[in-house]
C-alpha cells in the first residue's frame, strides 16, 4: 500500500490491538474485506484501556509500535532489528499521585520527523495521532512494517510510576474525555469527531470509492466537499481544489488564513457519515437563535464558510451532555454572543462560492425579518420671529419650519438661483394660508429671515461645546436606533440596511439646473408607507395613531419599504446596505453581463456597420445610435417631460443643435448629460457616420428636431437583447469602462515604488472617467490646499538642508567629495525660511501648553497638587531658545551635532526625506491632473473591481491604497481573484 505522499505505508508485525474489554488481543494477518467494515469509529477507552495504553495516545503511532515489556523498542528497517532503550524514571512523589498516574514520554530525537502540532494542519493532526487499534489493521492482505529507519535514531525516556509493586493507573490529563468514568460499564461506541482518528489506508479505499459522486454532489449544490483522503493537496484549499479548470469568469481563490484546506475539519458537534448518509449537524455555541426559526426555511444560500480553528480544545464534551442539549452555562453565553455570533458569521458567508445563490432566478429571497423605518422627529418650534417689511411676525410652527428651512439656506448658492426662491415662496404662501393665525405675505423682497439665520448658528456653536458625556449620548441614541432599525434578517443571516431613514421635510435642491428646485418636500407620514416583509415575519408597529399604507410579502423585489416624494413624484426606496449579499450579487451580475460582452461585441459591431448603409432610415439611425454608445460611451438617454426634469439629454434624445459636423469626418458634441454635466466632445467618426448625419439633417425643419426620430431606448435594447439575453446600452458604457481601464494599466512601470504604481492607476482611472465624462468643476478650496501641498515640499527641503550641513559639520572633507551638499535647497528663501522658524516655534508652544492643562487635569483627578505656572514657562523659554539657536545655525552653516548622530545615519535621513519629497511631487502631479474629473464613479459603477484587485496582487500594492474600507467591504467577493485575473 503506498501512501499519498509517495511513501510505503508502513505495516506492523504481531502489533496488539485494544478491545473493548480492555484486554489486548493478537490480530490475524489475513485479508480484511474493507468495503465490509463500517466506517472508523474510536471506542471510549475503558480504565484498562488507559492503565494500558498510558500516555502513547499523545506519541505518534510509527514511535509506539514496536515497545516491549523488558524497557527497549524494537524497531526494523531494511530488514535490521534495532533496539531503542527506554529509560524509566521514579515519580518524585509517588504517594501524592492520584489513582490513574500521568506518564511521561519524552522522546529524544536527533532528526525527528515529527513537528509542533500547531504548524501542521487540522486535517493532518487527526490522522497523525491514530492509535494502534486502527492502524493495526491490515489492508488487502498485505502486512505491515515497522517504522521507517530514523525511528532507530531515537531515544525513548519513559517514566513508569510504581506503588506496592505495581503500575500506577495513569493519571487523567486534559485531553481525556469527560465522559471515561461514566461509560465503564457500557460497550456503547461514542462518536468524537475531533479526536477520531481514521486509518488512512481506509480512507484512500473511501474516497476512491466515493469521488465521482462527491465530484458531482459539489458542482450541483456549490458546496466545498469534505476531503477523507490525504494527498498532494492536503494543503491546497478546498476552493482551489475543487475549481480547478473552471473560467475565469468565477473568481480566482487567495489563499487566506480563513479558507484553509481545514475548513472541512470543523465538525466538533457533528457526527460522522454513516451508512454514505450525512449526519445531522448537533447546535454549538457559536449558532444564533434565529437559526431554530429558520430549519423549515428553503434557503437559496446556506453556505457559510466557517474559520477553521487552528487550537485544538484541551477538553472534550462529554457524548451525553451533548445529547442533553446545551448546558445552562452555554445558553447564557449564546444569548450574550448572540449579535457577534451572527456578524461574523454573515460576513463569513461567501455566496460568490455558491453557484446558486447569485441572484439569477426571479426569487431574491425567502425569509425576510426587520423593524421597519424610522421616521424624523416631530418639529419642535424655536419661537424666533421672522421679520416682514421690517416688523417682527409670528408664524404657526408649520410655516415657521418651512421658513426654518430657507433661513438655513441663506449661506449657499442656492438662494441666488431665482427659480430657487420662487417655488420657495409658492409652496411658503400654500403653508401660511393653511392658518388664520399666521400673518399676511404677499411680496418675497420684503421677508427677512436673518434673525431665524442667527438662531441656528448660535445653536451650531452650542453643539460644538457640548461636554464629552452630551456628546457621548447623542452618540449611544445613535447606535440604538441603528441597532433596531439599521439590520435586518435576510435567509436567516443579519444584513446591514442601507439608509433606514425616512427623509424628513426640506427644500428640495435637485441636481442641476433643476426646474423645481426650491420646492417644498412634504413630511411623509406612514399611511403613504408600504412595508415589504416575509410572511412568517413579525410586521414592524407603525408610529402611535398611524398606520401602514400596505404590508405586501413579495420575494421577489429587494426593497424593504417603499413611498412617493411630492416633488417629482418619484418612488424612494429603503434597501439593503452595498455591501450586503442582495448588492454584492447585483454587482456581481452587472459585471459579469459585460465579460459576456466582450465576445460578442465583435459581432455587434460588424451587424451595425453594414447597417449603417440599409436602405431604411430607421435601421440607419439604430445602427449610428449604437456606434456613438459604443465608442463614446454615451449613455442612450429617455424622454422625458418637458418643465418636469433639467433639459438633459443622451443618444437616443439628441438633437440637432446638440451636434455640429465638420468635413471631412469631424463630429463636434455640445450638451447637458445626466445631473447638468456638460459634455463637450469632437472626434473623427467613420466616415458612413459622417454621411447619415448629413443625410439626417436634410429632412430636418429645425435644430430643435431629434437627430434620431425614428429611435428610442426601448426599441434599441430591444435589439441588442437579440443578441444576448439582458444586454442594453448601458452594458456597454461598463463594458468599455472597465476593458480601457485594464489596458491603461498596462503602462504601470514594473519596478517603480507604491506612489509611483498608484499615479499609474489615478491616470488609468482618469481615461475612463473622461471616457464617461465624469466631470467636476474645480474646488474653491483647491488653491489653498496646493499651496500646503507646496508648503510641505518646502518644510521637507528646509529638513534636508539641515541634514547636510549636519554631514559637513561631521566631516569637512565631504563639501569637495560631495559638492551637492553644499548646493543650496530651491525655493527656500530667506524670509520663508524665518516665517517657518517661527511657526515650528509656535507650534511647539501650543503643545506645551496642551501638554501642561492636561497634565495638571490628571493630577487633579487624582488629587495632587497641580504644577506651578513656573515650569511652563521654562519649558516655552527652552522653545525660544531652541528657535533662535535654529536660525544662527542655519545662517551659519554649523550645526549643533548630537552624540549619537553618524555621516551613515545622517545619510539614511536624507534618503528618507528624498523618498517622502519624490512622493508628495507626485501627489501635487496627481491633484493637478484630476482637479477637474471625479474618479470615484467610475471606479465604483463602472469599473469591474476584480481589475483594481488582481492589479493590487501583481504590482504588490496593497488593496487599502485604492480601496477605502466601505468600497473592500463593497466589493469582498472581488477580492479573492488571483493577479492573472482579466476581465
Amino acid at each position: 500500500m503506498t501512501k499519498p505522499n509517495g511513501r510505503k505505508a508502513p505495516a506492523t508485525r504481531g502489533v496488539k490491538s485494544t478491545e473493548s474489554n480492555g484486554k489486548s488481543a493478537s490480530i490475524k494477518h489475513g485479508r480484511t474485506n474493507v468495503n465490509k467494515r463500517s466506517p472508523v469509529i474510536k471506542k471510549e477507552p475503558e480504565d484498562k484501556e488507559a492503565e494500558a495504553s498510558g500516555s502513547e495516545s499523545d506519541v505518534p503511532i510509527r514511535e509506539r509500535q514496536g515497545a516491549t515489556s523488558n524497557g527497549k523498542r524494537v524497531t526494523r528497517s531494511n530488514g535490521q532489528t534495532k533496539e531503542v532503550n527506554i529509560k524509566k524514571e521514579e515519580p518524585s512523589n509517588p504517594e501524592d499521585q492520584p489513582t490513574r498516574r500521568k506518564t511521561k514520554k519524552k522522546i529524544i530525537a536527533s532528526e525527528s520527523e515529527e513537528e509542533s502540532e500547531s504548524d501542521v494542519p487540522i486535517s493532518k493532526r487527526f490522522n497523525k495521532d491514530t492509535k494502534s487499534s486502527a492502524n493495526s489493521l491490515p489492508s488487502k492482505g498485505k502486512q505491515s512494517k515497522d517504522s521507517s529507519s530514523s525511528s532507530s535514531k531515537q531515544t525513548v525516556k519513559k517514566e513508569e510510576p510504581v506503588v506496592d509493586g505495581k503500575k500506577a493507573k495513569r493519571k487523567r490529563t486534559e485531553s481525556d474525555s469527560e465522559g471515561d468514568d461514566s461509560n465503564k460499564t457500557t460497550q456503547k461506541k461514542t462518536i468524537k469527531t475531533e479526536s477520531t482518528k481514521v486509518d488512512k489506508d481506509v480512507e484512500m479505499k473511501d474516497a476512491e470509492l466515493e469521488s465521482e459522486s462527491v465530484k458531482k454532489l459539489s458542482k450541483a449544490n456549490g458546496k466545498k466537499p469534505t476531503v477523507k483522503e490525504e494527498d498532494s493537496e492536503s494543503d491546497v484549499p478546498l476552493g482551489k481544489r475543487g475549481n480547478k479548470g473552471k473560467k475565469s469568469a468565477t473568481p480566482g481563490k487567495r489563499t487566506t488564513r480563513a479558507t484553509t484546506a481545514n475548513d472541512h475539519v470543523k465538525q466538533e458537534n457533528k457526527t460522522q457519515k454513516t451508512n454514505n448518509t450525512k449526519a445531522k449537524r448537533k447546535r454549538n455555541d457559536s449558532d444564533s437563535e434565529f437559526d431554530d426559526k429558520k430549519t423549515s426555511s428553503k434557503s437559496t444560500a446556506k453556505n457559510v464558510v466557517k474559520k477553521a480553528n487552528p487550537q485544538r480544545k484541551k477538553k472534550k464534551e462529554d457524548p451525553e451532555e451533548k445529547e442533553k442539549g446545551v448546558s445552562e452555562k452555554k445558553k447564557g453565553k449564546q444569548k450574550a454572543a448572540k449579535v457577534e455570533s451572527d456578524e461574523e458569521e454573515d460576513e463569513e458567508y461567501r455566496w460568490w462560492e455558491v453557484e446558486h445563490a447569485k441572484g439569477d432566478g426571479t426569487v431574491k429571497w425567502n425569509t425576510l425579518e426587520h423593524n421597519g423605518v424610522y421616521f424624523p422627529p416631530e418639529y419642535v418650534p424655536h419661537n424666533v420671529k421672522m421679520k416682514y417689511d421690517g416688523k417682527a411676525v409670528h408664524l404657526e410652527p408649520e410655516a415657521e419650519e418651512v421658513a426654518t428651512f430657507y433661513a438655513a439656506a441663506l449661506n449657499t448658492e442656492h438662494v441666488e438661483n431665482s427659480t430657487f426662491n420662487e417655488n420657495f415662496f409658492r409652496d411658503f404662501k400654500t403653508i401660511l394660508a393653511k392658518s388664520n393665525k399666521n400673518p399676511s405675505i404677499e411680496d418675497f423682497d420684503k421677508c427677512d429671515f436673518t434673525p431665524i439665520l442667527e438662531h441656528l448658528e448660535r445653536e451650531k456653536e452650542k453643539r460644538k461645546t457640548m461636554s464629552k458625556e452630551e456628546k457621548q449620548k447623542i452618540k449611544e441614541e445613535k447606535l440604538q436606533l441603528e441597532e433596531k432599525y439599521g439590520f435586518c434578517y435576510l435567509d436567516g443571516r443579519k444584513q446591514k440596511v442601507g439608509n433606514f431613514r425616512i427623509e424628513p421635510p426640506s427644500l428640495f435642491r435637485g441636481r442641476g439646473k433643476h426646474p423645481k428646485t426650491g420646492s417644498l418636500k412634504l413630511r411623509v407620514q406612514p399611511e403613504q408607507v408600504t412595508i415589504n416583509i416575509g410572511k412568517e415575519a413579525k410586521v414592524p408597529e407603525p408610529p402611535a395613531g398611524h398606520s401602514w399604507n400596505k404590508v405586501i410579502h413579495d420575494n421577489t423585489v429587494t426593497w424593504l419599504a417603499t413611498w412617493k416624494e411630492n416633488v417629482n413624484d418619484n418612488i424612494k426606496y429603503v434597501f439593503l446596505a452595498a455591501n450586503s449579499t442582495l448588492k454584492g450579487q447585483s454587482d456581481f451580475k452587472k459585471f459579469e453581463k459585460a465579460r459576456e460582452l466582450k465576445d460578442i461585441v465583435g459581432k455587434i459591431r460588424e451587424d451595425y456597420t453594414r447597417d449603417m448603409k440599409s436602405k431604411t432610415t430607421a435601421t440607419r439611425q439604430r445602427a449610428t445610435a449604437m456606434y456613438f454608445i459604443d465608442r463614446l460611451a454615451l449613455r442612450a438617454g429617455n424622454e422625458k417631460k418637458e418643465g418636469e426634469e433639467a433639459d438633459t439629454v443622451g443618444c437616443c434624445s439628441l438633437r440637432f443643435e446638440h451636434i455640429r459636423s465638420e468635413y471631412p469626418n469631424i463630429v463636434h458634441f455640445d450638451f447637458l448629460g445626466k445631473d447638468s454635466i456638460r459634455y463637450q466632445n469632437t472626434v473623427t467618426v467613420n466616415p458612413q457616420v459622417y454621411k447619415n448625419l448629413k443625410l439626417f439633417r436634410k429632412n430636418s425643419e429645425s435644430d430643435k428636431d431629434q437627430l434620431f426620430d425614428r429611435v428610442n431606448t426601448q426599441e434599441l435594447n430591444k435589439h441588442l437583447s437579440s443578441y444576448m439575453e439582458g444586454l442594453t446600452a448601458k452594458v456597454f458604457r461598463t463594458y468599455n469602462a472597465s476593458y480601457t481601464f485594464q489596458e491603461q494599466l498596462k503602462n504601470t512601470p514594473d519596478n517603480g515604488t507604491v506612489n509611483e504604481k498608484i499615479l499609474a492607476y489615478n491616470r488609468a482611472n482618469r481615461e475612463v472617467a473622461i471616457l464617461c465624462n465624469h466631470q467636476r468643476t474645480v474646488s474653491k478650496t483647491f488653491d489653498n490646499q496646493m499651496n500646503r501641498i507646496e508648503d510641505k515640499i518646502r518644510a521637507l527641503k528646509y529638513q534636508r538642508m539641515r541634514l547636510k550641513k549636519t554631514l559637513l559639520t561631521l566631516d569637512p572633507k565631504l563639501k569637495k567629495k560631495r559638492p551637492e551638499l553644499d548646493e543650496p535647497e530651491s525655493d527656500l528663501g530667506e524670509d520663508w525660511c524665518e516665517e517657518y522658524e517661527k511657526h515650528l516655534e509656535e507650534k511647539e508652544k501650543e503643545r506645551l501648553r496642551k501638554k501642561f492643562e492636561k497634565d495638571n487635569e490628571k493630577r487633579k483627578e487624582e488629587g495632587k497638587k497641580p504644577l506651578p505656572g513656573s515650569e511652563l514657562e521654562e519649558q516655552i523659554k527652552e522653545a525660544e531658545d531652541k528657535s533662535r539657536q535654529s536660525a544662527k545655525e542655519r545662517k551659519t552653516g554649523k550645526i549643533d551635532v548630537k552624540k549619537s548622530q553618524t555621516i551613515e545615519k545622517v545619510d539614511n535621513q536624507i534618503e528618507k526625506i528624498n523618498e517622502r519629497i519624490k512622493a508628495t511631487n507626485l501627489t501635487k502631479v496627481e491633484k493637478e491632473e484630476n482637479k477637474t474629473t471625479a474618479l470615484g464613479t467610475s471606479k465604483i459603477n463602472y469599473i469591474d473591481p476584480r481589475i483594481s484587485a488582481a492589479w493590487c496582487y501583481k504590482y504588490n500594492v496593497p488593496i487599502d491604497k485604492i480601496f477605502n474600507k466601505s468600497l473592500r467591504d463593497k466589493f469582498k467577493w472581488a477580492m479573492e481573484v488571483d493577479k492573472d485575473w482579466e476581465f
